[in-house]
């Protein structure tokens, strides 16, 4: 029924449960699965780390890329077929665009469970791949946080 699972993770507890989950659904459905990470490098991005923009870009890439590589390594005791990779831009907007063109089937997402001014505040990207993504999501809810 599935043949290729993108797992996106920005490293959160609540990506790597999700991670857990989309690798268990790979198994048993023997599909390929996709890891992803998004480096925000737009414009609003770099205002998370301190420094020039250019070494917050390096920064964000090389976060994303430990984040991917260490769902990548969850998989090492799989025989499944993983590919990590780290995308640059808007998140919401580079996962779908990820997953349409490489043909994905199912994305299996992690949520905070924010919600209230929490989740008015900050967004969701997990929300904004439902409600704009023409692709099935599984989300994985680690629970309500006390953010």
């Amino acid at each position: 029924m599935f043949d290729t699972i993108l797992i996106p993770t920005d490293g959160s507890d609540h990506a790597e449960a999700a991670a857990e989950t989309g690798l268990e659904l790979a198994a048993v459905h023997d599909a390929a699965v996709h890891v992803a990470c998004v480096a925000d490098t737009g414009p609003l991005g770099d205002l998370r780390l301190p420094g020039d923009a250019a070494s917050a870009e390096d920064a964000m890439r090389t976060r994303a890329r430990e984040h991917v590589d260490a769902i990548v390594d969850l998989a090492d005791a799989t025989d499944l077929d993983v590919t990590g990779v780290v995308l640059e831009g808007p998140p919401e907007n580079e996962l779908l665009e990820y997953a349409r063109d490489i043909g994905v089937d199912l994305i299996v997402i992690g949520t905070r469970g924010r919600s209230g001014v929490h989740r008015m505040a900050l967004g969701s990207v997990t929300d904004h791949v439902i409600r704009f993504g023409d692709i099935p999501v599984f989300v994985a809810n680690s629970g309500p946080q006390t953010e």
